[in-house]
């Protein structure tokens, strides 16, 4: 009953701030109430903190088939998501400069279905965490990670639950693409004999950063002409966008800009090479004083 009462309170206080909320996804599975995605969000930063303390003193996992199929799995939920916000947006008659979230009729329900299989993916793509605790992955459990999955599936319960169909379609739509990219990138890393073949993971980065500016130029763009569209949440997106785009720029330039010439790595002198205790210069020049001995 305590529960029932504070779920209540936190739906009016939400409802209270935000409005309204869109009848037609209304009984929609984790969309009535925010509690799900709230303790779902706590849960994930606690198996985070438990798990890098728990993986401490004990060696890492290697969970290649699972990588395997979760990334296969997420690969083809992506290309769906994609295959799908086009073929709907297509058939509603999407405006791309500007579109309202009543218009296009049994279009926008097509559209908000494939959104709600977006937000859903957001606690699904937890696990990327996940597997980088087991695997000891620390170097990859950014602040840029966890700020990025945490926040996503809380805001797109907000998007689902008030603006679930028309101009919220674009950036789903060009992360879906993206993420086609992304995971069938890690998917094949698992894969020792493939990772030779793996060029391009500075170029996702670029297609990240590309993916952002292009969501805010969108977003933008409707209030520049507005079509009915809410204006408080284009300023939102495009805010939280310009976050993402900040860190992402961060992240780039310390992977790929900062990293020490190759040239300083060859005239560094080896002193690693140790063998019984001792280097192996120590043993070359034994081996001279012992090979001068005999000649004498």
């Amino acid at each position: 009953e305590h529960l029932k009462a504070f779920d209540r309170e936190v739906n009016v206080f939400v409802d209270y701030m935000f409005g309204p909320r869109d009848t037609r996804v209304r009984g929609w599975f984790l969309l009535d109430s925010y509690l799900p995605t709230f303790f779902l969000t706590g849960a994930y930063l606690l198996c985070i903190w438990l798990g890098n303390k728990f993986m401490k003193n004990r060696p890492p996992f290697s969970l290649r088939p699972h990588l395997i199929v979760y990334n296969l799995g997420i690969t083809l939920l992506s290309l769906y998501m994609l295959v799908e916000l086009i073929l709907a947006t297509w058939e509603g008659g999407y405006n791309l400069q500007c579109q309202n979230l009543h218009s296009a009729g049994e279009a926008d329900i097509r559209v908000a279905k494939v959104l709600w299989w977006y937000y859903f993916s957001k606690v699904i793509e937890f696990m990327d965490t996940i597997f980088f605790v087991l695997r000891k992955k620390s170097s990859q459990i950014t602040f840029l990670h966890v700020y990025h999955h945490a926040t996503m599936f809380n805001i797109w319960w907000c998007v689902l639950n008030w603006i679930p169909c028309g101009q919220s379609f674009f950036g789903p739509t060009l992360n879906s693409f993206i993420h086609v990219l992304m995971y069938s990138y890690y998917g094949l890393s698992v894969i020792p004999s493939m990772r030779k073949y793996l060029w391009w993971k500075k170029y996702l980065t670029q297609a990240q950063l590309i993916q952002f500016l292009l969501t805010i130029a969108h977003t933008l763009s409707a209030a520049v002409k507005p079509c009915g569209f809410p204006f408080g949440c284009l300023m939102f997106q495009s805010s939280y966008m310009a976050t993402l785009v900040v860190l992402f720029i961060n992240f780039y330039i310390k992977t790929y800009r900062r990293a020490p010439p190759r040239t300083a790595i060859k005239e560094a002198p080896s002193t690693t090479e140790i063998k019984n205790g001792f280097h192996k210069d120590y043993f070359a020049a034994a081996n001279g004083l012992l090979n001068n001995k005999k000649a004498q």
